[in-house]
């Protein structure tokens, strides 16, 4: 006998539309979705998604015949214990195509009831096209159906200043609400719209720019039908992602946002602020930081994953007094909370459910080494006179890295933007001094000299020569002494 559809055991529940969410893919159903669920059990939010699939790319009909129902399976660490529980979220109240569904969508931008535009519509999502049309249904580009949707609604309300929008893009872009906001008046100039509706576009909308933070794996694929058993029905929209959630949403009036979106007070971890930048650099860090100071080194020590990493003690030293020692104290906001933090990192590092390669981790080291790792570097050097010691070697593990091209005789694929091959294909035959200085007096790559930084290139070069001569797993073991 069958499994039982989802629909069967689950029903939607009906809530008002008050979001209105462009993009229905894994990350925003398992991040904004869940949030607004959660927050309509614990804290009678009482909001419905209305979900817009934005460009022609993809289906609907999985939610449609599911009736917008899914499941999302949290695990990994958390809090010391290993959390695998699922949910199933009912805060989608419909779907609808952009293009398909052009004069729904318009009704829906006009609903009494909606408060809120969520978006995840990709890094290059955000972008003002000149070529984009007022009269295209729909404009083509996401701030172009945006504009438009807004325009509508200001005439549909006669420009009054209480319907104004709480606009919350997701995407992976600094300063995204206010780049989404300069795009919407440049589109809404260059359409020769009423100068009435922009300045109710400036005033009357809340531009939000937003940091979100959560490993999204999306549909399990081969588990797919272990863990339909396990929760005794079908479910093609079945989503899977790590407990760990950060949503930071900064604008100029952050009471209003939290007033009017109260997930803090279903328990949910999200922050309104004025000021998303010491969050993003928080992130940058401690996360991605702890990511690209040790992934080089361990990969050459003999490691494949993240896991494998955090379960070996040497490597788990190294990244404790990376991120406690070097990192951790450089972050502009209260040490309590950095700490708290970075302890959330390392659980989330250790999550048995996810299998993070090394080498993925190592695409573009060279950019992500000056923005991830440079400025801590800098900082701790300003304040303590010294070069930190494991965020050095960390240059030196790059350098052996990008040069060597092979581990245990196998090749690995390097991959960065051509200046940087080019740059080590021409040093191949370099000593580790020489290699050094090159690289750190390549102000190109770092935004300085670093050959100017006082010990720098005899710390990093007597590390690589260590890594040369006697393998990374020795030299680190070394360095963490």
């Amino acid at each position: 006998m069958g499994r039982p559809d989802i629909t069967e055991i689950h029903r939607a529940e009906k809530h008002p539309v008050r979001v209105m969410q462009f993009g229905e893919g894994n990350f925003l159903r398992a991040f904004v979705d869940y949030m607004i669920d959660v927050a309509n059990e614990k804290c009678g939010l009482d909001c419905g998604v209305a979900i817009v699939k934005p460009i022609d790319r993809g289906s609907l009909e999985a939610f449609r015949a599911q009736d917008c129902v899914y499941t999302l399976i949290l695990r990994g660490k958390a809090g010391g214990e290993t959390i695998n529980e699922s949910r199933v979220i009912k805060s989608v109240a419909e779907v609808m195509d952009a293009r398909e569904d052009y004069a729904h969508m318009c009704e829906t931008a006009c609903l009494d009831t909606l408060r809120f535009v969520v978006s995840n519509t990709t890094e290059a999502g955000i972008v003002y096209d000149e070529k984009d049309e007022f009269a295209a249904e729909p404009p083509r580009s996401y701030p172009g159906k945006l504009t438009k949707l807004l325009y509508l609604r200001w005439k549909h309300f006669g420009g009054a200043p209480e319907k104004g929008l709480i606009i919350l893009p997701v995407e992976l872009i600094d300063d995204n609400g206010a780049k989404l906001r300069e795009c919407v008046l440049k589109l809404a100039e260059k359409w020769g719209l009423e100068q009435e509706f922009i300045v109710w576009a400036k005033e009357s909308n809340v531009f939000c720019s937003t940091l979100v933070d959560r490993i999204v794996t999306g549909y399990p694929g081969a588990e797919a039908e272990e863990l339909c058993d396990r929760l005794g029905y079908t479910d093609r929209l079945l989503d899977v992602g790590e407990p760990f959630a950060l949503w930071v949403i900064a604008s100029d009036r952050p009471e209003l946002v939290r007033e009017r979106l109260p997930l803090d007070r279903a328990g949910l971890p999200v922050v309104f602020t004025d000021n998303v930048k010491p969050y993003r650099e928080r992130k940058v860090r401690v996360l991605n930081g702890a990511h690209t100071s040790m992934v080089l080194g361990a990969y050459l020590a003999g490691f494949d994953t993240v896991g494998e990493c955090m379960a070996d003690p040497m490597m788990r030293a190294y990244i404790d007094r990376a991120v406690f020692g070097e990192i951790v104290p450089e972050v502009p906001l209260p040490r309590d909370e950095v700490e708290a933090f970075a302890r959330s990192v390392t659980e989330r590092f250790e999550n048995p459910f996810l299998r993070h390669r090394l080498l993925d981790i190592a695409l573009n080291s060279v950019s992500k080494w000056r923005a991830r790792v440079l400025p801590s570097l800098l900082d701790s050097f300003e304040r303590n006179g010294k070069l930190p010691k494991l965020l050095t070697f960390s240059f030196a593990a790059l350098a052996a890295f990008y040069s060597a091209g092979c581990r245990d005789g196998e090749k690995y694929q390097i991959r960065d933007d051509d200046a940087v091959l080019s740059f080590f294909a021409a040093k191949k035959d370099a000593s580790a001094y020489d290699l050094i200085e090159a690289l750190a007096s390549r102000a190109d790559f770092w935004g300085m000299d670093l050959s100017r930084l006082e010990g720098f290139v005899e710390s990093a070069a007597a590390s690589l020569q260590d890594i040369r001569e006697n393998g990374a797993k020795a030299a680190i073991g070394r360095v963490i002494d």
